[in-house]
């Protein structure tokens, strides 16, 4: 009997060349493999699967309880993998059982946060990328490349003592190993971690010692499958810390047949071409021989990372950090995204998922992509349940943004598939076994919840119309009507309506049933309109600040509403719990809001900020005649700059083209600036820069034109005018404008 313990570098190329090499000409009977063993029924999966793909280890009922093992075409362990599979070798993982990682705190971050002793040993060497050490300093020695890293761990871990974790971790290990020696395996190969080798190569100590150490471990149930993975969970910098930073490159390496540096410029070139970039087949020339000349000038026999890297940023990039970032993110770290078999365990949920994708062709992706959908379109309305269904669940496949153009029918989405969605449907399986039932019982959930605020009923009543989630809808309108009932902060009030007028739109946009949501936003604007008056009275700067954004998001609010149908014999039924009193139920929502901030609006106790903001939209709506003198009031001597710095910073909240268009608007605040004294002026300084720097470049030029040119006209005064020379200009005038009296004028 033999064993042939092989020290790999995880996800290392090389180290994944040299396995699979050293396997072929071994031969064993068994194959050993740093992993949990739960997973051994999932190894006969492997040849179905297209890597990066990771085993899934998580207890059920506790999903944040989890752990991965990510393997890619370039992890030794996958090579080892693939050569059992395919030639019928047993293949068992021989690590600590997930069973007790995912119990212990201590253990659950597997080797993935481990050392990389290659890399420190490369970096002790003077080398920067640990695969150009292992290419320089030991595949281009003549002997066995892993008698040389077990000789190399022996020296770095002499005299080292393991901790806890990492001794049950080394003890599960050789209790494997005698397992498969008990079983009479007569060629054992074990493909581990390097830093392991000198624990499991040579005699191995008493068995009496490692059962201690693994006896009375605590315990959990575990599940274990395989899900996706992609290279940027791969590299460091995405918050995997799996040791690389550049698994795009180590496939390149692993991959190439031939000649990688010149491929690899060539495939950077045509990215960058792709972009529009001018790129020729010289620049590529050029840029290897750079790679080659940075690579000799440092003593090394083939170029790096490093080296051709440098040379598409000098040569291909011409210096342009943005082009430079452009093949990080393609080439070195990569877009690949793997792929489960449909043979792999899943839970329902998972599959159905996976049916709706194949059916709405939508494909999931490691890199960001923008989808457009018009929702007048069966397909892309459908598209748009399922995205809104999955951000209900926790699983955020699409980010919604601005839709381009006009209209509520379009909705653009940016959809990046994560290695973690899986773990989030497989922690709402128990909800149903469909994406969309799953989302209801979800709906229905949080509206149960005791502890769901007003606006979070509001904000879930428009998830349910959003993702088409009919069957809990009524349970949902039920909850929001019974906590609206019983909320008397006006606030909440008003922090909830905007949303549930948005979602009062989508009954007739995407075409959902929503009876009832219009009695309800109605009995809500009616509680608004009377609490109101109470809310605005006593306010400091910050609290009407605050309440000036809820009235600002009402008052947009109202302005989708429609007006109520003419009355009909018989009144539509009520929901229940939502109460009908409220004043005039019977006016148009715009005109019963608008008559609420008239009468607040005359009031000598309000705050500067809200009495200016009120005053502005009663202007912009019609409402008002007198804003000029409101204004002058305002910035009267007898109240003081604080107060009428506040009420400028309201009134032109809305923008500051009101200034430039009505001339004794700006006179005024002109005049009231110029009187005050200097440390009046600093006072207030900061609420003005505030005001006038929230103003588009335009505005702000405009009005300052409009200042400078008032300047003008006051320093020159009244000019005398010649009516005589001027007589035959305004007949000329007069008779293009086609008045009569031009040729009289003349005459």
């Amino acid at each position: 009997m033999s064993v042939h313990v092989l020290g790999v570098r995880h996800h290392g190329p090389g180290s994944a060349r040299a396995v699979r090499v050293e396997l072929e000409r071994l031969r064993p009977d068994v194959i050993l493999i740093e992993g949990p063993p739960e997973a051994d029924p999932l190894i006969p999966l492997a040849q179905e699967l297209e890597p990066p793909v990771a085993l899934l280890a998580h207890v059920p009922g506790a999903p944040a309880n989890a752990a991965f093992w990510p393997f890619a075409g370039f992890s030794p362990e996958w090579q080892a993998i693939l050569y059992g599979t395919s030639a019928g070798v047993p293949v068992r993982f021989c690590d600590l059982p997930a069973a007790h990682s995912l119990a212990d705190d201590r253990d659950r971050e597997i080797s993935a946060l481990r050392a990389d002793p290659i890399g420190s040993l490369a970096t002790a060497a003077g080398y920067d990328d640990p695969e150009r050490w292992w290419e320089d300093v030991v595949e281009h020695r003549g002997d066995t490349p892993f008698e040389v890293i077990a000789e190399a761990m022996a020296a770095v871990r002499e005299g080292y003592e393991p901790d806890e974790g990492e001794a049950r971790r080394e003890a599960h290990m050789r209790k494997t190993l005698r397992a498969a020696l008990k079983q009479g395996y007569g060629k054992i190969a074990v493909v581990c971690g390097a830093w392991h080798v000198p624990a499991l190569a040579g005699p191995l100590p008493p068995a009496t010692a490692d059962n201690a150490l693994l006896r009375g471990l605590p315990k959990v149930k575990a599940e274990l499958t395989w899900v996706p993975w992609t290279y940027g969970r791969l590299a460091s910098w995405s918050g995997y810390g799996a040791g690389i930073t550049s698994p795009g490159w180590y496939h390149h390496l692993f991959t190439a047949p031939d000649r990688p540096v010149e491929r690899w410029l060539a495939a950077a070139a045509a990215v960058l071409r792709d972009e529009g970039l001018a790129v020729s087949s010289a620049h590529v020339i050029e840029s290897v021989r750079l790679a080659a000349g940075l690579a000799a000038l440092r003593g090394r026999p083939l170029a790096g990372l490093s080296e051709v890297t440098e040379a598409a940023r000098a040569v291909l990039c011409e210096g342009d950090d943005l082009a430079v970032e452009l093949i990080q993110r393609r080439m070195v770290v990569g877009d690949r995204l793997g792929h489960v078999s449909d043979g792999t365990p899943m839970v329902p949920l998972q599959r159905d998922l996976r049916e709706q994708q194949r059916r709405l062709k939508l494909k999931p992706e490691a890199l960001d992509r923008e989808i457009d959908l018009d929702l007048r379109k069966p397909l892309d309305l459908d598209r748009s349940h399922l995205l809104h269904r999955l951000r209900l669940l926790g699983v955020g496949w699409g980010t919604p943004g601005q839709a381009r153009g006009k209209g509520t029918f379009r909705e653009t989405w940016t959809l990046q598939w994560r290695p973690e969605h899986d773990l989030a449907l497989i922690e709402h399986a128990a909800l149903g076994t469909t994406v969309g039932a799953a989302a209801a019982q979800r709906a229905r959930d949080l509206a149960g919840a005791p502890v769901a605020a007003l606006a979070d009923l509001t904000s879930l009543v428009e998830q349910c119309l959003l993702a088409e989630l009919s069957a809990a809808l009524p349970e949902v309108l039920a909850a929001l009507s019974a906590k609206a009932a019983l909320d008397t902060d006006v606030t909440h009030l008003m922090a909830a309506l905007p949303a549930m007028v948005r979602a009062h739109r989508y009954g007739d946009v995407r075409g959902t049933s929503a009876e009832g949501l219009a009695v309800i936003v109605r009995s809500m604007l009616d509680r608004i309109c009377v609490g109101l008056p109470v809310a605005v009275a006593g306010l400091d700067d910050d609290a009407a600040a605050d309440l000036l954004k809820h009235v600002d998001a009402v008052h947009a609010a109202v302005a989708l509403l429609p007006d109520p149908p003419p009355p009909a014999e018989t009144a539509p039924p009520a929901v229940e719990g939502v109460s009908s009193e409220g004043g005039e139920t019977g006016a148009a929502p715009r005109s019963r809001w608008l008559v609420t901030l008239r009468g607040i609006s005359d009031r000598q106790d309000l705050h500067g900020l809200i009495e200016g903001r009120l005053t502005r939209i009663l202007l912009d709506s019609g409402e008002l005649q007198d804003a000029g003198d409101r204004m002058s009031r305002a910035m009267s001597r007898g109240q003081t700059p604080a107060r009428a710095a506040a009420w400028v910073e309201g009134f032109l909240a809305g923008g500051g083209l009101l200034l430039v268009h009505d001339q004794r608007l700006l006179a005024l605040v002109d005049g009231w600036l110029t009187g005050l004294s200097d440390d009046q002026f600093t006072d207030v300084l900061p609420l003005l820069r505030r005001t006038f720097g929230s103003f588009a470049v335009p505005e702000r030029r405009a009005i300052g034109e409009r200042v400078r040119s008032a300047g003008q006209v006051e320093a020159e005064g009244e000019q005398d005018v010649d009516e005589r020379r001027a007589a035959a200009a305004v007949a000329t005038v007069l008779t293009i404008i086609g008045s009569t009296s031009g040729r009289e004028a003349g005459g």
